[in-house]
């Protein structure tokens, strides 16, 4: 792994690993707790990213002890004490809270360490997690007399279920990586001095072998289709086959499969 070297100004550190672009949150004094200024640069350079084309995929990881400790606690303590004026915060910050969601381009997250409340809702706008064993993770907002944010109670269910999902938003209790495993919260186990490594090394098989094309809409397809019959997916998917054929990532895929090569696939274009 290549040496990240925080700083006490950047909240946000991005480094270029080939078509791969790693993201670490960087307030390792607070466990890269989220305040508005982290959030700001984070969405920034994600924008950054979704149009750049030589980024193919993207990794996010924690530095120091954490992935990413949930709201700063400053911040909530404000909120709650009312100098913060939180409903004017959500209803006028720049981007939307789920803006991670909209990036076409695959988003790895590499979970260092503890991910709670709103650090867990940032993993998982991530499409592929990899954890170390000993990660702990909780949701954290029923122990702080808050609620499920920012889609969680639409998120987590679909993923690990409804029964699971009710446990670990209740209880807030803490689980560790392996079990978290088990549960299918998180898709992979590396150690924790190689687990960015290993989320490069998945992000950069993507970069290389699949059309970016081919995953912004696979990305969007899974979304769309988690809430709408099954015919009507497969009607979509026929539709979106059809136009497929129409871009030169399908001729480039099956002569690069013939020939034996890496493909050259065309980067996405730039989002109007």
């Amino acid at each position: 792994m290549t040496d990240i070297a925080p700083t006490a100004t950047d909240t946000v550190l991005a480094e270029r690993r080939g078509q791969v672009l790693v993201l670490t949150l960087n307030r390792p004094d607070r466990l890269n707790a989220w305040n508005d200024e982290l959030e700001a640069r984070y969405y920034e350079l994600l924008n950054e990213a979704e149009d750049d084309p030589e980024v193919r995929a993207i990794v996010v990881t924690g530095a120091g002890r954490g992935f990413c400790a949930g709201a700063d606690m400053d911040d909530l303590e404000a909120a709650g004490d009312g100098s913060r004026d939180i409903a004017s915060v959500l209803r006028n910050r720049p981007r939307p809270r789920t803006f991670p969601l909209t990036i076409r381009k695959p988003m790895i997250a590499a979970i260092n360490g503890a991910a709670a409340g709103l650090g867990l809702v940032e993993a998982m706008y991530c499409d592929i997690r990899f954890s170390t064993p000993e990660a702990k993770f909780t949701t954290a907002f029923a122990r702080r007399g808050l609620i499920a944010e920012y889609g969680l109670s639409w998120l987590l269910p679909r993923l690990i279920g409804q029964s699971a999902a009710l446990d670990l938003l209740l209880s807030a209790r803490v689980i560790r990586g392996e079990e978290a495993h088990r549960l299918g919260l998180v898709d992979r186990l590396a150690p924790r001095e190689t687990v960015v490594d290993e989320a490069v090394a998945y992000a950069a098989e993507l970069a290389e072998h699949c059309s970016p094309a081919s995953m912004a809409i696979i990305k969007a397809q899974v979304q769309a289709d988690m809430d709408r019959p099954f015919a009507e997916a497969v009607a979509a998917a026929d539709e979106l086959m059809i136009e497929s054929f129409a871009r030169p990532d399908v001729v480039e895929g099956v002569q690069s499969y013939n020939e034996q090569r890496p493909p050259a696939f065309p980067g996405l274009p730039t989002r109007s």
